[in-house]
């Protein structure tokens, strides 16, 4: 558990398609541009590869950028204000689809032991949300 600006919680990063099904899942305890790339590389390996990828600004460097450019993935990516060589277009329609990935974790926390975490260690937090993810996925 970690403590955030509304008190203790819990984060966890997330990546899934466009239709709202998880792809890929991690732990919460690194930022967010330490995650990306692990869980990507496992969310591309499935057979069907992301055209875009879609961040807010956590999710802003130009590594990062790059990295997905060498994938022939576009990067949907929020720059931050005091980001430095803030350039190129920006496609705002996709963007504003970011709300699928809200609304996937949403759906996780229809499971009671997601929502309010009743697990002390991490890892089994983890276990319970990769187990939702494959209800999910069955169901």
């Amino acid at each position: 558990m970690g403590r955030s600006q509304g008190g203790f919680g819990t984060k966890l990063h997330l990546i899934c398609d466009g239709a709202g099904t998880p792809m890929a899942v991690g732990p919460g305890q690194e930022h967010e541009t330490q995650q990306a790339i692990p869980l990507l590389e496992e969310a591309t390996a499935w057979p069907d590869q992301p055209a875009q990828v879609a961040g807010d600004k956590g999710y802003s460097a130009g590594w990062l950028r790059e990295w997905l450019r060498e994938r022939g993935i576009e990067p949907v990516l929020a720059h931050r204000k005091k980001e430095k060589g803030r350039r190129g277009k920006f496609d705002k329609k996709s963007y504003r689809r970011r709300n699928i990935i809200e609304r996937c974790i949403n759906s996780l926390k229809w499971f009671r032991r997601v929502a309010t975490r009743y697990e002390r260690l991490a890892t089994h937090y983890l276990g319970m949300v990769t187990l939702a993810v494959i209800f999910r996925l069955l169901g």
